[in-house]
């Protein structure tokens, strides 16, 4: 019997474990970093243990540190939630060796579903269809460059031991194979401790279709139905959904046998998914097997009723699976989003810094995962996702309208970030349709920029809330008045001049040339009810630094405030400076002082959020200026090389 759990993992998934533990009667443990110091999981916890610096090797991937953390505090199991340690056998195995049970599958099955190459070896013999591609244990280049020739472009380049997108390329032609092999092998030492390579045919527009296991130490195996996880951006998920939509009885039948075909192969015990590509003649190969629970199991727990986590614990603790392969039912239908600090518009380029606001809806058929506070920092250290919205319903159309509703109401401040381009996906007919590709975000929305609120709205919003809360907020027009009900002027860079008379019953507002009569309410949580012109609406409203920013249910909107006093002239960056376009660290510096670069060429390489991102050059050139070195941590806009450009 799990007495005491130590979770060695963070954020939302960490906050979810302990939902199950606090309900079973079990107590946590939290670990936390230098950066999580302040975090939720760290105070849902009824005991938290620090663990080292903000880089997840100093920390989240110290497996003598979390060993240690789990004996000092009593504990007698680890939970390694998803990512991190997750599907590391050698962490599996020293908790073996520590006398700690471990909520997962056995070292072996680890280390061989683990590795692609290995596992697609096992699937062979377990009659589960492949992709044709290569996973020898020769891993030079050149022999990786003739594997490809075979194999035929495009194809998709993968880091062996990898998961979740890390060290995972699609290349086009063999011109670009080289930097492919060289940016997979770096993110595959640096996010699982391999340089090993799989070559696989890219199958470009396959929907991904996972299915999802679960085994206990009795021999049972069983699965529980299928998740459709074909939205997907930077090979990472967006969008998950269960059941998946247009599968025959007999394919699903199908997809379901060779998904326990796989597990029981390494005789697997706990969750796992088997994960396929499916295309349009239903033909489908395995693409890998994540062995520990994955981001997207609450669709399955909502269809299901049932809690995966509960069923890991029991089975770690020895029990047989609650429910056999007939006794499973699913209801209904359930979508899960992910909600990222990142800039969609802007290649999904991830944003780090402060969380002014979070509330998150709170609607009939709605669960939310999260491990998100008031004034969480966003740090360069881990992933940028930072929340899950998960909807269910009746039927499809339910769940789907539902968790849009769900997205308008959620409050997110202070952070660009996802939820406008996700409510455009829930919303896109192709997605409505039910078969959404892997390449669907690239095909229909590769151009996508957000639809502006009501500009009117915004203004209004934004002038009111800035009238009322002078001179407490920090932002200011700039100068003093003393006659408070004289017209009053406010200006917004890029915005048109907003006038403000306030009435004995609310205010008039002029916007170019246009008048408009207001009233308003205001309401806790920053909020302000609006009337104008008769039309009744809510917003949220608050000021970080020199900006306003605006939500309501069609989205969001930031205005900066154009102070009325003169603007000190700056002399930084000029045309040929590149600076960086978010904290990271750098990973290769590609030229030299001196150096002639081409338009469009590679200048360097920064990693941040556990992906890298290449920098170019935006115009011909000579290198005037290289500001920093390979191992350098820089911050977001530092001035990272000059370049004299060549008209």
């Amino acid at each position: 019997m799990i007495k005491k759990l130590l979770i060695a993992n963070r954020g939302e998934i960490a906050c979810r474990i302990m939902k199950t533990c606090k309900r079973l009667g079990i107590r946590t443990v939290a670990v936390y970093s230098d950066a999580d110091v302040h975090a939720r999981h760290v105070q849902m916890a009824d005991e938290a243990i620090h663990l080292g610096g903000a880089p997840a090797v100093e920390s989240y991937l110290a497996i003598e540190k979390i060993i240690k953390a789990a004996m000092q505090s009593g504990a007698d199991a680890i939970h390694p939630g998803f990512g991190f340690l997750a599907e590391n056998s050698a962490f599996a195995k020293a908790c073996a060796d520590a006398n700690l049970i471990f909520v997962g599958p056995s070292p072996h099955a680890i280390e061989i579903m683990g590795n692609k190459a290995a596992a697609k070896e096992l699937m062979i013999d377990s009659n589960v269809p492949l992709i044709p591609g290569y996973g020898g244990q020769d891993q030079k280049d050149e022999t990786l460059l003739a594997a490809a020739e075979e194999i035929g472009y495009p194809l998709m380049v993968k880091a062996a031991a990898g998961g979740g997108g890390k060290g995972m390329r699609i290349v086009e032609n063999s011109d670009a194979l080289p930097d492919a092999l060289a940016t997979a092998r770096r993110e595959g030492e640096q996010s699982f401790g391999s340089d090993e390579l799989i070559l696989e045919r890219a199958l470009l527009n396959a929907r991904h279709i996972e299915i999802q296991v679960f085994g206990d130490n009795h021999g049972n195996i069983i699965h529980l139905g299928e998740r459709d996880c074909s939205v997907q951006r930077r090979h990472q998920k967006v969008v998950e959904e269960a059941p998946a939509v247009g599968l025959s009885p007999n394919l699903r039948h199908e997809m379901g046998q060779a998904a326990v075909r796989a597990a029981q192969s390494v005789a697997y015990s706990g969750a796992g998914t088997v994960e396929f590509l499916l295309e349009k003649d239903e033909a489908f190969y395995f693409l890998e097997m994540n062995t520990r629970i994955q981001v997207e199991h609450p669709v399955t727990e909502m269809i299901t009723g049932q809690d995966l986590v509960e069923w890991q614990i029991r089975v770690a603790e020895g029990e047989s699976l609650p429910l056999t392969q007939e006794q499973v039912s699913l209801n209904g239908h359930a979508i899960e989003v992910r909600i990222y600090s990142e800039n969609p518009a802007n290649d999904f380029l991830p944003i780090t810094g402060e969380v002014a606001l979070w509330q998150p809806p709170d609607d009939e058929g709605i669960r939310v995962d999260s491990g998100l506070n008031h004034q969480d920092n966003i740090s360069i250290y881990y992933d940028p996702m930072i929340a899950k919205l998960i909807a269910h319903g009746p039927d499809r159309k339910t769940a789907r309208r539902r968790l849009l509703k769900a997205l308008g109401d959620t409050r997110l401040i202070g952070l660009v970030n996802n939820i406008a381009f996700l409510q455009d996906v829930l919303e896109h007919p192709v997605f409505g349709s039910g078969q959404a590709g892997t390449r669907f975000i690239e095909e229909h929305l590769s151009d996508w920029q957000p639809n502006s609120i009501d500009a009117n709205l915004t203004l209004i919003s934004a002038t009111i809330f800035q009238h009322h809360h002078e001179p407490q907020t920090a932002v200011s027009n700039g100068y003093w008045r003393n006659s408070p009900n004289r017209s009053q002027h406010y200006c917004y860079i890029d915005q048109p001049l907003v006038e403000l008379v306030p009435t004995k019953e609310g205010y008039q507002v002029v916007i170019d040339g246009d008048l408009f009569t207001v009233t308003a309410e205001f309401q806790p949580n920053h909020a302000i009810t609006l009337t104008i012109n008769g039309h009744r609406q809510t917003v949220t409203v608050m000021a970080v630094n020199d900006t306003i920013w605006v939500s309501g249910s069609e989205g969001t909107a930031v205005l900066i405030v154009e102070s009325l006093l003169p603007k000190p002239e700056s002399n930084t960056g000029g045309a040929g400076s590149l600076k960086a376009p978010m904290p990271g660290v750098v990973l290769e510096m590609m030229v030299a002082v001196g150096d002639k670069v081409d338009a469009d060429q590679p200048l360097l390489k920064l990693e941040a959020m556990k992906m890298e991102h290449t920098i170019r050059s935006s115009g011909s050139g000579v290198v005037t200026a290289v500001n920093y070195q390979v191992g350098d941590q820089v911050e977001a806009d530092a001035q990272l090389l000059v370049i004299d450009l060549i008209d």
